[in-house]
């Protein structure tokens, strides 16, 4: 993951649900894109993805929102996020 910069905030979403990671992933990795957003995969499957995310609360904000709304063969029941203290990683 790539350093944080100042005003910028890396946290860990969490995304439950049916959410059919096969085509999710690349949805997000576009949306992240889209929105200047670095993003590290760490678990995926057919229930939970999770991921870390770096960039400005309210860039993060929108990806919740739209991984929230998601891709038509996805059904996103919660979204879990917490702020990754630097101290925290390696």
């Amino acid at each position: 993951m790539t350093q944080v910069r100042q005003g910028e905030l890396r946290e860990r979403m969490t995304i439950l649900g049916d959410v059919n990671a096969a085509s999710f992933i690349p949805w997000i990795r576009r949306h992240a894109d889209k929105l200047g957003l670095s993003q590290d995969f760490f678990h995926t499957d057919t229930d939970r993805i999770e991921l870390e995310v770096a960039g400005p609360v309210q860039l993060i904000d929108m990806l919740e929102m739209g991984c929230s709304l998601g891709p038509i063969d996805v059904w996103v029941d919660e979204i879990q996020r917490r702020i990754v203290d630097p101290a925290d990683t390696p």
